[in-house]
């Protein structure tokens, strides 16, 4: 039975927008992911909250250049599939379907997201048979 990988600690809401900037913009360096998050934060907030990712194994440090540079431990992919899953067990008790019914119910849904959203409950029967 293959070993499943450990989970990485739940990303807070701050971390996340730090995540967030390192995965659009690439590895970073403090500087760079301070001015994409603008005024709101300060300089050396980023830079301790990076220093506490790392500590966490959210994000790696390259520390080969002169200022250091942080890349995201995970893919965004990866990060929202384990934060979903995490949450679906927690609130819905494991039932995917229970999360979409209350999410669709819930929230408008423009046009274009319902068309995705088709696609991808075909896409599901189609793999189910």
């Amino acid at each position: 039975m293959p070993k499943k990988k450990p989970a990485l600690p739940r990303p807070t809401d701050t971390e996340l927008r730090l995540l967030n900037v390192l995965w659009h913009h690439g590895p970073s360096t403090v500087r760079e992911v301070w001015t994409h998050l603008g005024s709101d934060v300060g300089y050396t907030t980023v830079l301790k909250l990076l220093q506490i990712m790392r500590e966490k194994g959210l994000v790696l440090r390259d520390e080969q250049a002169t200022s250091h540079v942080y890349a995201a431990a995970l893919s965004e992919t990866e990060t929202q599939t384990d934060l979903v899953g995490g949450f679906i067990d927690r609130v819905f008790g494991g039932s995917a379907s229970r999360l979409v019914l209350h999410a669709l119910g819930s929230k408008s849904v423009s046009p274009k997201e319902l068309k995705a959203i088709r696609e991808l409950l075909d896409q599901a029967e189609h793999d189910g048979k």
